[in-house]
């Protein structure tokens, strides 16, 4: 059961609006996993949410022993931290999805600055601008 490393990060073209997220999954196997994915109209913390939802089910689907996730997203690090209390319905039940799959991992999360996470910022650019 592999270690791994995810940088994620999620946005919109207007707050909401057409929404992607990104994830780079690094310590497979056969190298990095690089997901872009179209999410719809979404808000700015619905994207980032749902960019941690995918690198967790992606770990568990791995069955990966560890997970320690990057994200440029200081409210979504801060609430999976419990640092921040999570006030919006919305934002609630993707944070509670979120944790209870953690558990599952050895799970951290980081908050890093966004020239760390340009990658994923481009995948999930890139996903926001081009619906599939």
């Amino acid at each position: 059961m592999p270690d791994l490393i995810a940088y994620v990060d999620g946005g919109s073209l207007g707050n909401p609006g057409p929404s992607g997220i990104g994830v780079i999954i690094e310590g497979c196997e056969d190298g990095p996993i690089r997901i872009q994915k179209w999410i719809g109209h979404q808000d700015n913390n619905v994207a980032e949410y749902l960019a941690l939802l995918e690198a967790l089910q992606q770990a568990l689907a791995m069955s990966a022993r560890a997970l320690h996730v990057f994200s440029d997203s200081e409210i979504v690090v801060k609430q999976m931290r419990g640092e921040y209390a999570c006030r919006s319905p919305r934002l609630y039940s993707l944070n509670w999805t979120c944790r209870k799959l953690a558990r599952s991992l050895e799970f951290s999360i980081s908050h890093v600055g966004r020239e760390h996470n340009r990658e994923a910022n481009s995948l999930a650019s890139t996903a926001a601008r081009n619906p599939i």
